[in-house]
């Protein structure tokens, strides 16, 4: 018998600084299944080493052929399977706790070249304009071209207060953009949450932390007591949002649904990667602590809700999304989500190594496969700032090469609907940079809460 830890994880590439955030199981003892080794694909891999052992312009030493070797067999499966050394398990091992070095972005590769999937909020990269789809060519004086992802991420990782020149490829850029970005220990708030008039109530989640259900809770606590139990309606923002912790995309999703209600479950080869997991304290507490969703205002099961997605929304915020979405809970809004719903298990390898292997796709409570296809919003409203090039160009998870497919629909790009035409107060079409979230001046949220207010004129809730 052998013991071996599992991690799953939700998200999308590798962070800049860390891995991903990520949910820890318990042990699992399982019996090592043996296979029979292919005599010949191995003789062929002993005559290569061999010859680059004794040929090699260089001497090369066995250690680096065999990191190499690993690196090639595991990101050749898919976008989201990695082989982690020493230094990169680390870090995703303290990224659970929202701190980490770096430059807060999470990226992957295409075509030899490191893919920026998406910056995160509030970051040195955020600030300093890093956008998704950007392509890194060169880091400092170094090119990408030919490095690892793992080598990548590990060159952009340096001493706070330390700067980093990317050169960039941006699609509707005619020439590559140089940005100077500083690096920084990066606290990433998970949730900020506030009332936007008396009565409506605007929360946004940036990422799924180990302590993101927690700080929901009480700041919906906090919003409906200011706002004297009388909420008339609630934003819950996922834009942008790239995933993180099961335990807290699961917790988020129990906090608005009814006890026991399916939240997610979970399908692959092995016993351990099938899951069910409902809005039950056992599913989204990672230990013995108190429910904190136990003391929840009444009316936050039955509020009014409108979640608001986009392209950047991504595996644990979808999780959530299509959670309340089948479950009729809230009305989704936006544009198309990412479509990255496949699991990652951290299997350690012993020297403090591992690999980061994907074992499972989830599904929605209505049993969707979000894989390459995402949550198709029930209301289709653009961000006004969005270009036709913008939108020709966009990022979701079918873009990637050797993306897994949808076992359960076609590897479809985002559903054709008739988007809300985004205009300004006098009915023109909207032009300039885009609104900070949250901000008066965020079209996407401001649909959001003339449909609440619509909805109590004609329900009366």
């Amino acid at each position: 018998m052998r013991r071996t830890e599992r991690i799953g994880l939700l998200g999308l590439g590798l962070f800049t600084g860390v891995a991903l955030t990520i949910h820890f199981t318990a042990y699992a003892e399982k019996d090592s299944v043996a296979t029979p080794l292919p005599v010949e694909e191995l003789r062929a891999f002993s005559e290569v080493f061999g010859r680059i052992k004794t040929d090699y312009v260089e001497p090369v030493s066995d250690k680096t052929l065999i990191t190499q070797a690993i690196n090639g067999m595991v990101s050749g499966l898919d976008p989201h399977s990695a082989y982690l050394d020493a230094d990169a398990f680390k870090e995703l091992q303290s990224s659970t706790q929202g701190e980490f070095g770096g430059l807060g972005i999470e990226v992957s590769m295409e075509d030899g070249l490191v893919k920026v999937i998406s910056p995160i909020e509030d970051t040195p990269a955020f600030q300093a304009g890093v956008k998704s789809g950007d392509l890194i060519i060169k880091l400092d004086d170094t090119l990408v071209k030919g490095i690892t992802l793992n080598d990548a991420v590990k060159r952009m990782r340096g001493k706070p207060g330390s700067k980093i020149t990317l050169t960039i490829v941006r699609k509707n850029e005619p020439k590559p953009l140089v940005i100077v970005v500083t690096r920084a220990v990066i606290k990433v708030q998970s949730v900020k949450a506030k009332l936007i008039e008396p009565g409506y109530a605007f929360v946004r989640i940036t990422q799924f932390q180990e302590h993101t259900g927690e700080n929901l809770a009480a700041d919906l606590k906090r919003l409906f007591k200011e706002n004297k139990g009388e909420m008339k309606g609630l934003v819950l923002d996922l834009r942008n949002d790239p995933g993180g912790l099961l335990t807290g995309a699961v917790g988020v999703s129990a906090a608005f649904l009814a006890k026991d209600a399916l939240v997610v479950y979970t399908d692959g080869r092995t016993a351990d990667a099938k899951m069910h997991l409902t809005a039950n304290p056992e599913n989204y507490l990672r230990s013995s602590k108190t429910d904190y969703l136990k003391d929840l205002p009444e009316a936050v099961k039955s509020v009014p809700m409108v979640v608001l997605v986009n392209g950047g929304s991504a595996s644990a915020s979808e999780i959530v999304a299509g959670a309340l979405q089948d479950h009729k809970r809230a009305v989704i809004m936006g544009t198309q989500s990412f479509g990255k719903g496949s699991v990652q298990t951290i299997l350690p390898l012993g020297n403090n190594t591992a690999v980061k292997l994907t074992t499972a796709r989830y599904y929605t409570p209505g049993g969707r496969s979000i894989q390459a296809k995402g949550i198709a919003p029930d209301i289709l409203v653009e961000d006004p700032s969005t270009t036709a090039l913008d939108k020709a160009f966009s990022l979701h998870e079918a873009d990637l090469e050797k993306h897994l497919s949808n076992d359960t629909q076609a590897d479809d790009k985002p559903d054709s609907k008739k988007p809300v035409p985004p205009s300004d107060s006098k009915g023109e079409p909207a032009k300039g940079a885009p609104a900070e979230f949250g901000s008066k001046n965020d079209y996407q949220l401001n649909q959001a809460v003339n449909l609440l207010k619509g909805m109590q004129i004609l329900y009366g809730k």
